[in-house]
């Protein structure tokens, strides 16, 4: 028998959460109870970039355990977290359909504040401080590769060039075994500013997704536009 195919289905309206869906999803991860190890916000972004961008779907409820601990030990039955998971899913679902797309997405990535970051900056022998600020981001998205590795399992030559975009903000004491990645680390220019850096970011993402998800169609480099400023907070 032939496979029956069927009509494309429409994707629902996703509802981008507003600073005070944001801020909120925040408190409600201070209060996940000791000695659990939430996520932060921008952890929890890049974590589910890297959810995402595994080659086949990760069941919500795997995926849903480590934003409230790093490690996915579970809740106690005593906290509610139906409105942290809720807004969790909102998000996953915003970053799903632009992934998908091959569209630009802001990552949640927010400025440092802060008199030592406006010290730092004042070195010009140093590289632009900002740019730390995407580095729980990073972490996030590295936490995936721990537990759903199969991203990892493609050929690196289809995966280095995205991967290093993404993992030159790590220590390379931190990237055990990965001399191919070091090497296109080194050959990098630094992000000249915080912006830059957070391009980056949503490049390799949409690069890695041609990898893992493709569709038909290979993004080049020049495809993601210049972001919007990241978040103040």
């Amino acid at each position: 028998m032939a496979p029956s195919h069927r009509p494309p289905v429409a994707r629902a309206a996703v509802q981008p959460l507003s600073e005070q869906e944001l801020d909120e999803l925040q408190t409600l991860l201070d209060r996940v109870p000791q000695p659990l190890e939430p996520l932060d916000v921008s952890m929890l972004d890049g974590f589910l970039c890297g959810v995402l961008l595994q080659p086949q779907r990760i069941p919500e409820s795997r995926w849903l355990a480590h934003l409230t601990d790093s490690d996915g030990r579970p809740l106690p039955t005593s906290f509610d977290a139906s409105r942290l998971h809720n807004l969790a899913r909102r998000r996953h679902a915003e970053l799903d359909d632009a992934i998908a797309r091959r569209q630009w997405f802001d990552p949640w990535v927010f400025e440092l504040q802060g008199e030592d970051t406006e010290d730092a900056t004042d070195d010009a022998d140093d590289a632009p401080s900002e740019v730390d600020a995407v580095y729980p981001w990073v972490a996030g998205f590295a936490t995936v590769q721990e537990f759903f590795p199969a991203l990892m399992q493609f050929d690196a030559s289809d995966t280095t060039e995205a991967l290093a975009l993404i993992y030159r903000f790590l220590d390379a004491d931190d990237l055990e075994d990965a001399d191919d990645l070091l090497g296109e680390i080194e050959t990098l220019e630094p992000p000249a500013d915080l912006a830059e850096a957070v391009e980056g970011l949503v490049r390799a993402t949409l690069l890695l997704a041609d990898v893992s998800r493709p569709v038909g169609t290979r993004l080049h480099s020049h495809a993601a536009p210049r972001p919007r400023p990241p978040h103040r907070r």
